[in-house]
């Protein structure tokens, strides 16, 4: 492994710590996303977080998705994060089930397989956390 790749490794652990750290759980393999969704029953739903390095996602994604799926009064059953750039495999399996342009970070909300809710990185970059936030519980409102 090079300097590059140790660097990102390491920088990205702090990153995908902020959500694990907060009950989530990471999909870092193709294998564990499909496992994932196979097992999901049409009435459960799951909060995906794609996580990425960028400003947009220390500064509003990852503080946002913590703060709504900790304190809003209706939940997702799971909460799931792949990293992209990081676990390629899993974040291109992911990206699958959502059938969106990819971007990252992002949020998508299913219930069982079915996509009922997507964030794109350009409806969080630049916008207020607390926006930000409302849109999620939103989504959680109406689908959880």
């Amino acid at each position: 492994m090079n300097a590059y790749d140790a660097y990102m490794k390491e920088l990205a652990a702090q990153m995908r710590g902020e959500l694990t750290q907060n009950g989530f759980t990471s999909l870092e393999t193709s294998e564990s996303v499909t496992n994932h969704m196979n097992e999901r029953q049409d009435d459960e739903t799951t909060f995906v977080v794609i996580n990425s390095t960028c400003g947009c996602a220390a500064g509003l994604a990852r503080p946002a998705a913590v703060a709504v799926a900790e304190q809003n009064d209706k939940k997702p059953d799971y909460k799931v994060t792949v990293f992209a750039g990081q676990d390629k495999e899993a974040t291109a399996t992911m990206r699958d089930y959502i059938q969106q342009v990819p971007s990252s970070p992002s949020f998508a909300l299913f219930k069982g397989k079915e996509l009922v809710h997507f964030t794109p990185r350009e409806h969080i970059e630049g916008r207020d956390i607390n926006d930000l936030a409302m849109d999620i519980k939103e989504a959680f409102d109406s689908h959880c």
